[in-house]
């Protein structure tokens, strides 16, 4: 997400996610996905040292944070799965999750073994319960196995 590379979020990196996000989405959906992405630039900058730049650090105290708000990690999971669903059928099918995933790395990239680890009952999509979890998973889980961990793709080795 630090499009400029320089070790810190700043509000104009979630302003380039959202716009990424909403270039690849029909016309209409660029203030939902303005607003989740403001919405997460908000709590991070309230949390941090320095509200104009957020380290890494300050993402991981809001983190930490999130095992007490359940039904806010569930909320933004139900926001996130609606901006995903582009066709809106209650599913995320691999081509959908591709590109969500794409525009959050900003660069073209292999989704397809994170997909199967995702639909976990096989399906060929997932459904909002399964995303829902996955979410939970990635955001409180401490489990490193766990389907969710890879939620926004396997990161780069080191």
């Amino acid at each position: 997400m630090d499009v400029d590379g320089d070790g810190v979020l700043r509000e104009s990196d979630f302003d380039a996610l959202a716009g990424r996000w909403a270039s690849v989405r029909a016309a209409g959906d660029e203030e939902r996905l303005t607003a989740i992405m403001r919405g997460w630039w908000g709590t991070l900058a309230e949390r941090s040292r320095d509200p104009e730049s957020v380290t890494l650090d300050d993402v991981l105290t809001v983190v930490d944070l999130l095992v007490r708000a359940p039904d806010a990690v569930d909320a933004t999971a139900e926001a996130m799965f609606e901006a995903i669903d582009e066709d809106g059928d209650g599913r995320i099918s691999p081509s959908e999750y591709q590109r969500m995933i794409e525009a959050w790395n900003g660069s073209p990239t292999d989704t397809a073994a994170v997909f199967v680890r995702l639909d976990a009952d096989g399906d060929g999509t997932v459904s909002r319960t399964e995303f829902v979890r996955h979410w939970r998973e990635f955001w409180v889980g401490d489990d490193p196995a766990a389907p969710g961990s890879h939620v926004f793709g396997i990161p780069p080795a080191a």
